[in-house]
């Protein structure tokens, strides 16, 4: 399948079709934004921290708590990836995609347990 940009710009599109290629997170588009933003703020929370010299073990602990959450995003959207894309990989019965995407989800969660 060969992708493209749609007319509005605003993601990949299918070239057979024209239609707009839905990514595992679409459907939870607006709640991901909604913790990275959380998230965001957890951040400009602990340079705060730094900046007014606050305690190392309480600094300490809210890096934890974002480190957390970031995990939990990360989490989320290989979830996405693996019920979506992989699924409908498999459903489409390519499997070139198939293997790609699993092993592509492999690395990932090898990233995730590294970090």
């Amino acid at each position: 399948m060969t992708t493209q940009t749609n007319s509005a710009g605003s993601g990949p599109t299918d070239e057979s079709t024209g239609e707009a290629r839905l990514r595992g997170y679409s459907m939870h588009k607006d709640d991901f934004a909604k913790r990275l933003s959380r998230i965001e703020g957890q951040v400009r929370g602990i340079q705060r921290m730094i900046e007014d010299d606050t305690y190392c073990i309480d600094v300490l602990t809210q890096v934890s708590a974002a480190t957390k959450a970031l995990h939990a995003v990360a989490l989320g959207l290989l979830d996405g990836h693996l019920r979506h894309c992989v699924s409908h990989a498999v459903q489409a019965g390519d499997e070139d995609a198939t293997e790609r995407m699993v092993t592509e989800a492999s690395k990932a969660i090898e990233r995730l347990l590294k970090a």
